[in-house]
């Protein structure tokens, strides 16, 4: 097997030429992305399209980094905030309606734990799979390998080691969930606060609940 066929299949692979000229095919769309005039929500919006292959409402706030941008498949709506990284090595799969706040980092790259291995060049990646409905707070860290579910909220600065299931709100280093979502937190805002009437009013008139 090549480089490529073994980093597709998830197994140990070496980044070789072959696989280095990929990732030059995707850094060449990152330069247009990063150093775009950042008013230009059209233009902006137009590479984002091509770096990932394609998109539905999808925007980036750069600057973004990833290795090579075909392996991220993100739903409807998408967005990323300021100065995420997204090491995609292997697929990472994210569902509609997907909000990811600064410095968001989802890494499905990996090493060797002993450094005999590790310092001959070896890596591999392992997919991440965030569902739909999700908010990844400032700073947050996917490792490789996690599963998110669909209607979950990840904390500011946690760690997300292992898979978090549907409808909870979870935080931490490592992450663990805190508690489950409700039809109870409908009109909540922040910590106490509720939505006023006149925002809560518009949501009623635009979603069916």
């Amino acid at each position: 097997m090549t480089n490529i066929e073994r980093r597709d299949a998830g197994l140990a692979y070496i980044s070789d030429k072959n696989v280095f000229e990929e990732q030059l095919v995707c850094r060449k769309i990152l330069q247009k992305l990063n150093f775009i005039d950042r008013s230009d929500f059209d233009g902006i919006g137009k590479i984002v399209t091509e770096l990932l292959g394609k998109s539905d409402g999808a925007f980036i706030n750069p600057p973004f980094y990833c290795d090579y941008g075909k392996h991220i498949e993100v739903g409807k709506n998408f967005f990323a905030n300021y100065n995420c990284t997204f090491l995609d090595v292997a697929k990472i799969k994210i569902g509609d309606n997907c909000l990811c706040a600064p410095n968001v980092a989802i890494y499905t790259a990996g090493h060797p734990i002993h450094p005999v291995s590790r310092n001959v060049g070896y890596e591999y990646g392992k997919e991440v799979i965030i569902g739909d409905n999700v908010w990844l707070g400032g700073n947050t860290v996917v490792c490789p390998g996690v599963h998110i579910g669909s209607n979950v909220v990840i904390g500011a600065g946690s760690v997300v080691t292992k898979d978090i299931p549907d409808w909870c709100v979870a935080a931490g280093n490592p992450c663990k969930v805190i508690r489950k979502i409700t039809d109870d937190d409908k009109k909540k805002l922040f910590r106490d606060e509720e939505i006023d009437e006149d925002a809560w009013n518009d949501i009623v008139s635009r979603i069916n609940f």
